[in-house]
């Protein structure tokens, strides 16, 4: 049996995994997928001062407790940074790290640097509509990409039903590892979202730096062709992906 950390995205909650969770139970594994502290069903912990920081010492503080090794450690969109935090500040509890359709950020970064035109709509956002902390998530659909990459009801309506809002300073706080050697040792797999509209792709194009990494070996990639999200769009087949990663128990000697 493995262990699978999954985190999600910004403005989302653990309720996007709720497809991929029970196909990764059923092979005999354990998940976690919370909630990052102010978002989801924990929206109501939301104030300025949630950070990266916070973020990242609440899954730390639950791989402590359960006393989870060899995890699984799966980081969506926004959640690349908190992973990677994560990883860095436990190595010895990780064994893989995937990063689903986001950026490996490198040390002294945060969001506002990799992706900086974001962050100014994100600021611009909270401004405008959240007493300047408070981003209030994207619920009208981006064209012909719908929300992440969700474009079919219901699923489109459900999304946009389920999205909190997002204090400003996860996005401003820079990651400071403290273990870079350790983290560099753990493994790391990608996981690429083709598709997801015209206005998502001129955005990834946008970004400083290629996603997924220009270097990355053909085996360590995995391409889905499909938006965003793809926990809700193709979960059999992120699932798949997830499980070829657990290590398979050695076969029994015959007796």
């Amino acid at each position: 049996m493995s262990t699978y950390l999954l985190v999600h995205g910004a403005f989302h909650g653990g309720w996007v995994w709720q497809r991929v969770t029970p196909l990764l139970e059923d092979a005999g594994h354990r998940v976690f997928a919370p909630s990052l502290v102010g978002l989801g069903d924990r929206a109501d912990q939301l104030t300025p001062e949630v950070g990266l920081d916070t973020h990242v010492e609440d899954l730390v503080d639950l791989l402590t407790f359960e006393d989870r090794t060899d995890v699984i450690l799966v980081g969506h969109s926004y959640a690349g940074i908190v992973v990677t935090a994560v990883a860095d500040a436990v190595p010895d509890r990780i064994a893989e790290l995937v990063y689903i359709d986001t950026f490996v950020p490198r040390n002294g970064e945060a969001v506002a640097d990799i992706m900086p035109g974001m962050v100014d709509a994100f600021t611009a956002a909270a401004d405008a509509h959240g007493d300047g902390w408070r981003v209030p998530p994207q619920t009208e659909p981006m064209g012909d990409g719908g929300l992440y990459g969700v474009t079919e009801e219901p699923d489109l309506s459900w999304v946009a039903s389920m999205q909190t809002a997002q204090s400003l300073a996860t996005f401003q706080q820079r990651m400071l590892l403290t273990n870079p050697e350790a983290l560099k040792a753990i493994p790391v797999t990608h996981v690429h979202c083709s598709e997801g509209g015209a206005d998502f792709k001129a955005m990834r194009a946008a970004m400083p730096r290629t996603l997924p990494p220009a270097d990355l070996p053909p085996e360590r990639l995995h391409v889905l062709p499909t938006g965003h999200d793809c926990m809700i769009t193709m979960p059999q087949e992120l699932a798949g992906h997830l499980l070829a990663l657990a290590p398979r128990p050695a076969p029994t000697a015959p007796a």
